[in-house]
């Protein structure tokens, strides 16, 4: 079978399509990948930046929506079901080989593309939302790299839980597709966007900022938040991870909360099943995961090289006939 395979830590560059034995492994489920989510993880794992370091040659990707192959008796799982999994790596592969407790049931009013995308980033926000940031509805959500994939799942679900959401966003000429997406109103972020922001929440400023970036960006984003906020810390794609003054979050009565979905599931391993079945509420009331660059297999790393490069708006997969 066809798998990509990363060869050297050297990031996109590193990674060649090559011929591989199929996956195999007593206790796991083997399904014939249909569909690969491209994501962040995917992306560090490729430079030997990720926790996860598997040893070289591996085959990355932690996203897959596909047909069971074949499945353990007792798994739950049958030859033919169409399922998603989180599969940490082995993803951008023709096949892959998944623990059953890895694999969830795909909802059929989803298409591959759209329940590839529908792992990391909507899990993650659904779980950092409704758990750690206990969103209430009518509070305002402001998403900062709005139009990445992290960006655009806030966006969704929180408009799902009832909230005012207000986008801010680097890039130009996202301001339309992140309206459709559901966002009320889209801060440009340049000098000055808290203030904006502060602007249109009346100077209360908002009940929840969902942070994906860090860096220079973190220092406004605590400011913005109003008596009792919540700031959730989703990762550090601006580069730097920065760091808070303790007095700030004392004398103004916010939190901040931590998001890590891939570590807490670790130690909470129902939590996978509870968040899947509330994203397929979601789904069920209309949601539909972004999916907006497609890539075949054997552009793996031009898709991973648009993402690094800011070029994804929302979601990009790899796509199997």
């Amino acid at each position: 079978m066809r798998a990509v395979v990363v060869t050297e830590l050297s990031g996109p560059g590193g990674m060649t399509l090559q011929d591989v034995p199929e996956p195999a492994g007593e206790g796991l489920v083997l399904i014939d990948v249909k569909a690969s989510g491209v994501c962040f993880p995917d992306l560090l794992i490729s430079y030997g930046k990720y926790q996860l370091g598997p040893e070289l040659p591996f085959v990355p990707g932690a996203e897959v929506a596909g047909v069971v192959v074949s499945a353990p008796v007792d798994s739950g799982f049958e030859p033919g079901q169409r399922v998603l999994a989180a599969s940490q790596v082995g993803g951008y592969a023709e096949r892959v080989a998944v623990p059953p407790a890895q694999v969830l049931p795909s909802p059929s009013i989803l298409d591959f593309d759209e329940a590839a995308s529908l792992i990391v980033n909507y899990q993650t926000m659904e779980f950092a939302l409704e758990r750690r940031a206990r969103l209430r509805a009518g509070e305002t959500v402001v998403v900062l790299g709005a139009a990445g994939g992290v960006g655009t799942s806030t966006i969704q679900l929180a408009k799902a839980h009832g909230a005012r959401v207000i986008a801010v966003v680097r890039r130009d000429g996202a301001d339309d597709f992140l309206r459709e997406l559901g966002a009320d109103e889209v801060v440009r972020l340049d000098d000055g966007w808290g203030a904006r922001v502060r602007e249109l929440t009346g100077g209360r400023g908002a009940q929840i900022v969902v942070d994906p970036v860090g860096g220079d960006a973190f220092d406004e984003a605590v400011r913005v938040l109003a008596p009792e906020g919540r700031l959730v810390v989703i990762g550090f794609a601006g580069g730097t991870i920065p760091e808070v003054k303790v007095n700030r979050v004392l004398f103004r009565n916010i939190s901040i909360v931590g998001a890590a979905w891939g570590e807490f599931i670790r130690t909470e391993p129902t939590a996978l099943e509870e968040v899947h079945a509330a994203l397929i509420r979601h789904v069920e009331r209309g949601l539909r995961p972004v999916v907006t660059s497609r890539y075949p297999l054997e552009r793996a790393a031009d898709a991973l090289r648009d993402l690094e490069a800011g070029l994804v708006l929302g979601k990009a997969v790899l796509v199997q006939d």
